[in-house]
């Protein structure tokens, strides 16, 4: 159900500062972990001894000890010690390669000789100083299609989202897809309009009137395995929309990261990167919380619609205009699998 040899979003630094972390991803259970000189490491998260979990263990001396019986396995994945025991003839297990860039921990779970660096997104705005981020981290229990699926089909804001950034206009706004490389983007503009409360929110803090005619935008651009990169924002209306100046406007990426756990359960990374008043710490923790509501209530409707899947299975989904970008994505990670397979 995912492509393997692609790099995926395994964790936050954070996360591992000062402890293991175990965590599955594309159903491979993962022991990630800071080795020596602090770089990042992914191991089988499955001891050679016992097959105890390495992720409760412990880092020593940049190497990962089993807390069971105390067997120390180095990042490559071969045994380097262990008390009162010859280790050179342990069984080696699986490492994985990982890079650490752009505020996040990367893993590439399938052919390590296929691991490119250069495969990782550019995330321009993580080391920008007109932008700023903040973000955080779900674990929903449904597939991560429906995720994308979500993603590239904003309609539901105006029934999901209502108290935020939902609004009637988006179900009055065309939807266009396209292919653009190696993405699909649907996108939606919506001209003359008053500006949901996220918005007015944001042009408050943006020095801007509120209740000013705006035009907003909206671009999903998703790229294989799990990105999806969402341009949005609003400008003065009739001061040139995406284009406008950025004193006339307050825009964003909603930065969206799915790397599956299982068939039916995988992490999501959210966050936004703002290109307005990037000092403001209060406003970053603000928009944080705001979007970490508006995601809850997608977890919700997600996590219910694979619960329909698996109780209605065989049941035929429709697919109209407004899912062309969910079923390109689709379409593209169904030819990943099968090259994979082949």
């Amino acid at each position: 159900m995912f492509p393997k040899n692609a790099w995926y979003v395994a964790c936050t630094p954070d996360e591992i500062a000062d402890k293991p972390l175990g965590r599955t991803i594309c159903g491979q259970p993962v022991a990630l972990y800071r080795g020596a000189e602090g770089r990042v490491a992914a191991l089988e998260d499955f001891c050679p001894h016992r097959g105890a979990a390495l992720s409760l263990g412990a880092v020593v001396d940049g190497n990962l000890m089993c807390g069971y019986h105390g067997l120390v396995m180095g990042c490559d994945g071969k045994a380097v010690s262990m008390p009162k025991q010859r280790v050179g003839g342990f069984p080696c297990i699986r490492s994985y390669p990982v890079v650490e860039r752009h505020g996040f921990v990367w893993i590439w779970p399938g052919d390590p000789e296929r691991a490119d660096e250069a495969a990782i997104p550019d995330l321009f705005w993580a080391h920008h100083p007109e932008w700023a981020y903040g973000g955080g981290l779900y674990h929903i229990g449904c597939d991560y299609r429906l995720m994308i699926d979500n993603l590239m089909d904003l309609t539901h804001e105006a029934y999901v989202h209502t108290d935020s950034i939902g609004q009637g206009e988006i179900d009055e706004a065309p939807v266009q897809t396209r292919v653009e490389g190696d993405q699909v983007v649907t996108s939606r503009v919506m001209q003359g309009i008053v500006a949901p409360p996220f918005w007015q929110a944001a042009m408050r803090a943006h020095g801007l009137d509120d209740q000013a005619l705006v035009d907003r935008w909206q671009m999903s651009r998703f790229t294989a395995p799990g990105h999806v990169l969402i341009d949005v924002g609003v400008a003065l209306a009739g001061k040139g929309g995406f284009e406008a100046d950025a004193r006339d406007k307050v825009s964003a990426i909603v930065v969206d990261f799915m790397t599956p756990e299982t068939e039916s359960s995988h992490w999501y990374f959210w966050g936004m990167a703002r290109h307005f008043q990037p000092d403001d710490d209060a406003l970053t923790d603000a928009i944080r919380a705001g979007q970490g509501r508006i995601f809850s209530q997608d977890l919700a409707v997600l996590e219910a619609q694979q619960r329909n899947q698996r109780n209605f299975p065989g049941r035929r989904l429709l697919a109209l205009n407004i899912d062309a970008g969910g079923v390109r994505a689709r379409r593209i990670l169904d030819d990943l699998i099968q090259a994979e397979a082949a």
